[in-house]
């Protein structure tokens, strides 16, 4: 269970800046990619959505800096409603979050009301050698309309979720504090990237 149902709650009880922090970018395409869980939340998950974004697209974190207990941050997507979040979405066609799951296993699950740029995603993913599916978890199937991935202008888009055993094998040791992206994280990154260019014109 989450300890808040809505920012307006967390904002209550946590500081910016000292709790939590936002970071965006507007970019010119048709797409945001944004990490709702990222810093400390679920680790991994800024670097991805950033690197993602690149210079073209808008990029979004909400991102824990706690010294502990950061998942206390966490704002379940179907009610993710941080206001810069929600006037950003509002700019963009199509929003792709990038969350982390729990697991060993070395997986990307999909979901979010987008089916064919999910599937393309899921086509690009498999064949750079990811295990790649659709989420097979009832709980993260990002099909909500009020889920921020899909709060975009075109009312659909893509949930990322990235567990923490393929989290850990995109890093190398963390190296004081933080997590170094190797190569397999820039293969993964890339793959998106491709993807992102190949639909600019569809979505």
């Amino acid at each position: 269970m989450d300890r808040y149902n809505c920012f307006e709650d967390l904002r209550q009880c946590e500081t910016e800046g000292r709790d939590y922090r936002i970071r965006l970018l507007h970019g010119k395409s048709v797409f945001s990619i944004m990490a709702p869980h990222g810093g400390r939340i679920e680790r991994g998950t800024s670097q991805l959505a950033e690197s993602i974004a690149g210079e073209e697209h808008t990029f979004y974190a909400f991102e824990g800096i706690k010294d502990k207990n950061n998942h206390h941050l966490h704002i379940t997507s179907d009610y993710f409603d941080e206001p810069n979040a929600l006037q950003l979405v509002k700019k963009v066609q199509t929003v792709i979050t990038v969350h982390g799951a729990r697991g060993k296993q070395h997986a990307i699950y999909t979901g979010g009301l987008n089916q064919e740029l999910e599937k393309h995603i899921l086509q690009a993913l498999s064949a750079a050698g990811f295990t790649a599916m659709h989420d097979p978890s009832p709980t993260r199937q990002g099909r909500g309309v009020t889920n921020i991935c899909n709060r975009g202008r075109d009312g659909k888009g893509v949930q990322l979720e990235l567990t923490q055993g393929l989290r850990k094998q995109l890093f190398d040791q963390i190296c004081e504090g933080q997590w170094m992206p190797n190569e397999l994280f820039r293969e993964f990154v890339q793959t998106l990237r491709m993807v992102l260019a190949d639909s600019e014109d569809t979505f």
